[in-house]
Formats: structure tokens, sequence, C-alpha cells
């Protein structure tokens, strides 16, 4: 079934929205995903259950870039944005929907700037340089409430 179904996924990404998977077959179709929306420094993850969830960024860890201030954090970051989002849900709280979305436009702003591009993205700015830009667009929009 992963097969076809990444076949699928391939041909029209934007039919899916939840899938729900055993574990292996998750990771392929994640990693699939990820070089779908461009590459893995892209992609947030959830495992979401009836009463808790997990986020994490679906890359793991890259070991050969351990100190060099390089790797992508976009996916850290949209995978904080979708927990508050899960958890805004989860207790009705209207100011952790907000912060999610304003953390998802900030994303987007950084990224259509397109000036502080990690080297997955074909620029060469470092890890802390695309956090600081992501957090100071953040605090713009946060000023302004």
């Amino acid at each position: 079934y992963i097969d076809a179904f990444t076949q699928w996924m391939t041909r029209n990404p934007e039919y899916y929205d939840v899938v729900v998977t055993p574990n292996m077959f998750g990771d392929i179709a994640t990693d699939l995903g990820a070089v779908l929306q461009g590459g893995m420094g892209m992609a947030a993850s959830a495992n979401i259950g009836d009463n808790q969830a997990f986020f994490e960024p679906v890359h793991g860890s890259a070991p050969k870039y351990a100190g060099l201030n390089k790797v992508n954090p976009i996916a850290s970051i949209n995978s904080i944005q979708m927990m508050l989002d899960w958890l805004g849900r989860k207790h009705g709280n209207d100011d952790l929907l907000m912060i999610s979305s304003l953390i998802d436009q900030s994303v987007a702003d950084h990224l259509k700037d397109g000036r502080l591009l990690t080297y997955d993205l074909g620029g060469d700015a470092g890890c802390s340089h695309v956090g600081e830009s992501v957090a100071a667009r953040l605090g713009e929009k946060l000023s302004q409430l």
C-alpha cells in the first residue's frame, strides 16, 4: 500500500490532510512529504493521540552539522507552531491559536523575503540567522496587538 500511496502523494500532495499509518510507513511518507515541501529542514510533524500529542521536526538529528550553525530551524519552529495550534484547539484557548497563526505568518514572511536562507534552500545563512529573523518578525507582529 505504501508504494501506491507515495505515487498518489507525489502526483497530488494537496489532496491529503491527515494520513494515519503504522510507524514504518509513516516514516517513508513523511520523508517524501518533506521533499515535496522543500526539504527535510522544512518538515514539521506531529504524533497525535486522543489525549496527548508529540511534536518534532521530521529530520531527526544531523550530527555532521553539530556546532556548525548550519541547519535549517524552520522544521523546529513549525513543529512548535503545530503544537500551539493543537493545544489551542484542545483547550479552547484563542490566545494560543492566535500565536500559532502569527508564527506561521512569520515563517511565511521570512521565506517570501528570500534573503536569509540556509544551505538546503540555496542560501548560506546560519541556523541562528534564520531563527533570529523569524523571531524578529514574530516580535513585530506581537507588538502590534
